[in-house]
């Protein structure tokens, strides 16, 4: 019981100071299996970040550090790419689940792969 007064009595110093709080893992919005996701800052994922097919996919107006959820099944994997349509890319990661945020300023396109 004091344990959770403590983290109670945290949680209001922090939130009478302004100071953001990054969401918990269980208040990020979950990627739908069978797709590669971009989260937003936030932890949501908005619709126009989460790819099903494969192929190259160009983004609009992703830029900063974020997080990306790779959901695909069957051994798929993704890579990002610094030109549109999949043009100058990096190597291919098959790793499911999320990743460390990455800056994608500089990224334009994600391809998704076989």
């Amino acid at each position: 019981m004091r344990k959770i007064a403590l983290t109670l009595t945290a949680l209001s110093i922090v939130a009478g100071t302004g100071m953001a709080m990054a969401p918990a893992a269980s208040a990020a919005t979950a990627c739908p299996s069978g797709a590669v996701c971009i989260r937003e800052t936030n932890g949501s994922i908005l619709s126009k970040n989460i790819f099903y097919s494969y192929g190259a996919h160009n983004l609009d107006n992703v830029t900063g550090k974020r997080v990306t959820v790779n959901n695909q099944t069957g051994g798929a994997g993704f890579k990002v790419c610094l030109g549109y349509n999949g043009v100058n890319c990096g190597s291919v990661t098959r790793f499911r689940g999320e990743f460390l945020p990455y800056d994608y300023t500089p990224i334009n396109s994600i391809v998704l792969v076989k």
